[in-house]
């Protein structure tokens, strides 16, 4: 039987982009949860009327996506952000990945997308480039891993409101393998029009600095607040 797959998305006043993610998981196939962490528009309406399961929980993405696991139990969780849209081939890039029992996880690589003009898809493709030295996927990749694996490790720090995906896959590592595959995910480019050199050392050298032990309070001080 084939692996069955469950999309969790956490949101923060997304009542603008979640119909369409929504209504573009369910084209999949796909279950989804949608986590909503204290939103003040029209968010969890809208998810719901779309055929998403609706879970509260307290703002941040990790003790969102906690929340949002905590009640599937399907094979598979696949944590993605409410701005990316997977190719329809993503769910059989999933259960091909996991066919190998040593994989405990995966994501996906990127291609962010923009207006199309020369300097946006320049932009873009420096966006992307982190791909393509890290071992440890961003939250925009599209992380899935085995349940009982995200189980046993248990699950994302809820101390952190930075890096939590990082550092869970820093985790997952010891557990087995994690890979990154294709098709591409579509990411919006929203926060890089929004401030792009600041997106971009944030995306490219952050990772790097915290990995090195600099604290996410610090680099927060920098970045901003997340979502």
């Amino acid at each position: 039987m084939p692996l069955t797959v469950t999309a969790i998305v956490p949101v923060l006043d997304e009542s603008g982009r979640i119909a369409a993610c929504v209504d573009h998981l369910v084209g999949l196939g796909l279950p989804v949860v949608v986590v909503d962490g204290g939103s003040t528009d029209a968010t969890l309406a809208i998810a719901a009327e779309r055929g998403a399961t609706v879970v509260r929980a307290s703002r941040g993405r990790a003790s969102q996506m906690n929340a949002g696991a905590a009640g599937v139990r399907t094979d598979v969780l696949w944590f993605l952000h409410a701005d990316v849209r997977p190719e329809y081939d993503a769910i059989e890039a999933i259960r091909a990945s996991l066919a190998d029992p040593t994989v405990v996880a995966g994501a996906f690589h990127t291609r962010t997308m923009d207006d199309g003009s020369e300097r946006g898809a320049a932009w873009m493709r420096m966006a992307d480039l982190r791909q393509g030295y890290t071992r440890l996927p961003y939250g925009d990749q599209g992380l899935f891993v085995r349940r009982e694996v995200f189980v046993r490790t248990g699950g994302f720090d809820e101390s952190l409101r930075l890096f939590e995906d990082v550092e869970l896959a820093r985790r997952l590592w010891r557990e087995g393998r994690l890979v990154v595959t294709d098709p591409p995910l579509r990411v919006s480019a929203r926060r890089f029009r929004a401030r792009p050199v600041r997106s971009l050392i944030a995306m490219n050298l952050f990772p790097l600095a915290f990995r090195a032990g600099v604290p996410t309070e610090a680099l927060e001080r920098i970045y901003g607040a997340p979502r």
